[in-house]
């Protein structure tokens, strides 16, 4: 198999000789334009010396651009039919491409990245896309940096600042960890099959230091409680978590009548510290 970038015809006819229709239920819409994954390649800003870990790598399109910036990559791929195709791609490559076959969702991810310093670079299965990139950042701090492709509306809420519509609970338990910015949008006519949704892509930059487990474990508790009423005032939807809600939004230096969508990083993290003190040991 020739090492140079998969065009469309040449995905179909490999999917077409493993009689390996894409699967909707995995999320399967396969890059087929090889401007797309280079680009994809380039603001994922890696190179010699890398190392990038690509979730979802299917038939190898995005996978053979990451190698050809030199970066040393690990290629993880869950659906078995695939899986060979994969190392037929990458063959070219096995000097800088490993081939892993497992489920994204329940990789040990100690065996597969350790040490520090990893790039993880994805086009993200739709309906997994928030979990994982959450899952990665609270639980895989060896991974530094993240470019993931997701839905758009998905990738706006990861991004997403204090005051706009798409900020959320899950905004700021990205914010907790990492900065993300959106970095640039993807048509779906570079897709096979054509996905019915926009894609964006969205990088995430993680920050150091890192906050202690149990303030992040206590963002976390408050910002699910308020933003399930996220047009409720916060005395209201955090009255159950404090003797005097107003007291303690005072202490922590917020305005009782605020929303939750109008509270930055800084504020969750005064009222989190509050809330740890009022709640005590635990």
């Amino acid at each position: 198999m020739s090492s140079q970038l998969l065009s469309a015809p040449a995905i179909k006819e490999m999917l077409e000789r493993a009689g390996a229709a894409p699967r909707r239920s995995l999320g399967q819409n396969f890059v087929v334009d090889p401007n797309t994954v280079r680009r994809i390649a380039r603001l994922a800003c890696v190179g010699p010396g890398d190392r990038v870990v690509e979730v979802g790598a299917g038939l190898g399109s995005l996978t053979l651009a990451l190698a050809e910036t030199g970066a040393q990559v690990v290629a993880v791929e869950t659906d078995s039919r695939l899986v060979p195709l994969l190392r037929e791609v990458t063959g070219p490559h096995d000097d800088t491409v490993t081939v892993v076959q497992a489920d994204a969702r329940r990789l040990d991810w100690d065996a597969l990245a350790g040490g520090a310093g990893w790039h993880l670079v994805a086009n993200l299965p739709y309906n997994i896309a928030t979990s994982l990139v959450l899952d990665v950042l609270d639980g895989v701090p060896a991974v530094t940096d993240l470019l993931v492709m997701c839905q758009r509306e998905a990738a706006e809420r990861l991004a997403a600042g204090p005051g706009s519509g798409a900020y959320g609970a899950v905004s700021v338990k990205v914010a907790v960890h990492a900065h993300a910015e959106l970095a640039g949008n993807v048509p779906s006519t570079v897709f096979f099959p054509r996905p019915e949704v926009r894609s964006t892509l969205v990088r995430i930059t993680r920050r150091a230091p890192a906050l202690a487990p149990g303030l992040r474990s206590e963002i976390y508790r408050l910002v699910t409680i308020a933003f399930a009423h996220r047009r409720q005032m916060l005395r209201r939807t955090l009255c159950s978590e404090f003797v005097d809600a107003d007291a303690a939004l005072a202490e922590a230096e917020v305005d009782p009548t605020e929303r939750p969508e109008q509270l930055g990083l800084p504020d969750w993290i005064r009222l989190a510290g509050v809330s740890a003190v009022a709640q005590g040991p635990r």
